[in-house]
């Protein structure tokens, strides 16, 4: 049975577990394989990188206070956070990595910085 690239369909000389041509016909094949997944991934990670820098940016003591459309403006996103952490009385803080915030009412946010991290 003749073999043939998985990439471009040359038939292939050589050894007989070989799958691809060339290393640009390998490169090519993975490239298509993972390229989607890959773009999700680093866009989802983009904006998390982002919506911390925000944060942090925002909070340089460790406490602070700030409004939704101070957050919305520099681009936070509240769709990407990384956990949540719920406190005995019940208030629900986000987090992105080390950087976090809970909201009040009146579109008020308290920011904090888990130290533990």
């Amino acid at each position: 049975m003749e073999k043939v690239c998985l990439s471009c369909g040359e038939t292939l000389l050589g050894r007989s577990d070989k799958k691809f041509c060339s290393d640009s016909c390998r490169n090519n094949y993975h490239h298509q394989v993972l390229g989607e997944n890959t773009n999700f991934i680093r866009n989802i990670n983009n904006q998390l990188k982002r919506n911390r820098m925000i944060l942090s940016d925002l909070n340089p003591d460790g406490k602070a206070r700030s409004k939704r459309e101070t957050l919305l403006k520099a681009g936070f996103n509240f769709k990407y956070f990384t956990h949540i952490y719920t406190t005995k009385d019940g208030r629900t803080y986000y987090f992105v990595y080390d950087q976090g915030y809970t909201q009040h009412e009146n579109d008020f946010f308290t920011l904090v910085r888990n130290e533990e991290i």
